[in-house]
């Protein structure tokens, strides 16, 4: 299996529009973040997790041919705003599966009418089909086992997902043990870890460290992250040895 994180960066990305603030100066590639997304490969099997605003760049850069499935994790528009972007696979591949919690699927029907549209539809626009996450169910993509997880960013529902000894957690603020558990001891975690500071609906670094000693997975790599954290070089400094801050365009293999 093999891992692209295509952007790390939370809703505003890295650098904020006319932010001055030093990590939005930075000249370190790993500072430089665009909106939160996953890329995977299993076989010959590819899986993109959230299409937020980037996406069309987040493709280019990657240089991702084709997609099996999109998965979404909540319909917050630093996931979902790229819908439209998948035209160029549309026109390889016709109609695109996307899979989300049902709420998620009405939230991006009325959004994006024109894609969910069967009649009288533009020529232009992508198409898709429409599969529902339902909560303690697993799923297929092709071969593909996927388990979602269920957590809570703040007081909305949101799904992780679990492709074997691999998870990959967005915008989590807590969840329950029963769910935790199905995740325990995994050999790679990829959580959000926001900044140091306290945040209403998302993990800071203390509450993602204290989530990551609950789980106790083999490796873990921090996402979702504000330029407020601090720049990469030293919060990388502050983690234990086997918890590391992933970067847009990381690549990693399980």
């Amino acid at each position: 299996m093999k891992v692209y994180f295509l952007g790390t960066g939370t809703s505003q990305g890295i650098p904020v529009i006319g932010s001055q603030h030093s990590v939005c100066m930075s000249t370190d590639t790993r500072d430089q973040r665009l909106r939160v997304s996953i890329w995977i490969q299993i076989d010959d099997t590819s899986i993109v997790v959230d299409c937020g605003p980037d996406f069309r760049q987040q493709m280019l850069t990657s240089k991702c041919q084709h997609i099996d499935a999109l998965l979404f994790t909540h319909e917050h528009a630093d996931h979902t705003a790229g819908l439209d972007d998948i035209r160029p696979f549309y026109f390889k591949q016709g109609n695109i599966k996307i899979y989300a919690h049902d709420r998620v699927l009405k939230n991006l029907e009325k959004r994006f009418d024109y894609i969910f549209q069967t009649d009288d539809k533009y020529p232009g626009a992508p198409s898709v089909t429409p599969h529902q996450v339902i909560e303690n169910t697993s799923f297929y993509v092709r071969n593909c086992k996927i388990e979602p997880i269920n957590a809570w960013h703040g007081n909305l529902q949101v799904f992780g997902y679990k492709f074997h000894d691999f998870v990959y957690l967005t915008d989590v603020k807590s969840m329950d043990e029963a769910e935790r558990n199905k995740i325990l001891n995994c050999k790679v975690l990829v959580i959000n870890c926001l900044r140091e500071e306290s945040h209403t609906t998302h993990f800071n670094l203390e509450e993602a460290l204290h989530f990551i000693s609950l789980v106790q997975p083999q490796k873990t790599y921090l996402t979702h992250i504000s330029h407020l954290f601090g720049f990469h070089a030293e919060i990388q400094k502050q983690l234990p040895p086997n918890v590391f801050v992933a970067y847009d365009n990381l690549e990693i293999t399980i």
